[in-house]
């Protein structure tokens, strides 16, 4: 009977209870005909993450940029977000972040960098 209780009390003090899933980053799939992307972590003055910051970006590509895209999404609790499907050719991306009155910019040449990755602290 010791032992039983023994290996119940091993038991249980091994299984502890799962953490809660952590929610992934806001992710907006462009799908503008292309494999680029820019990953966005948006802080305060004081580095913590920022709930929705709306990042917005003008895309123009295309045979003399004729296609155009305005493309908006807010970060997550964790203050992260992703833009998929970007083209590789494209003028020059400039995000606008923004949360109230605080606000900051990023550049992407997706031609250079078609991968990005943003840290921004909004002031």
């Amino acid at each position: 009977m010791r032992m039983f209780m023994f290996a119940l009390a091993i038991v249980m003090s091994s299984q502890q209870p799962a953490a809660p899933p952590v929610p992934p980053a806001a992710v907006l799939k462009a799908a503008l005909g292309g494999i680029c992307s820019a990953d966005f972590t948006v802080k305060d003055a004081d580095g913590k993450p920022v709930y929705a910051a709306m990042v917005h970006v003008k895309v123009r590509y295309g045979t003399f940029g004729v296609k155009r895209a305005d493309l908006v999404i807010g970060t997550g609790s964790d203050g992260k977000a992703r833009i998929e499907g970007l083209p590789e050719k494209a003028r020059p991306l400039v995000y606008d972040i923004k949360k109230d009155r605080l606000e900051a910019s990023a550049e992407q040449d997706v031609e250079e960098k078609c991968q990005a990755t943003f840290e921004v602290t909004i002031k």
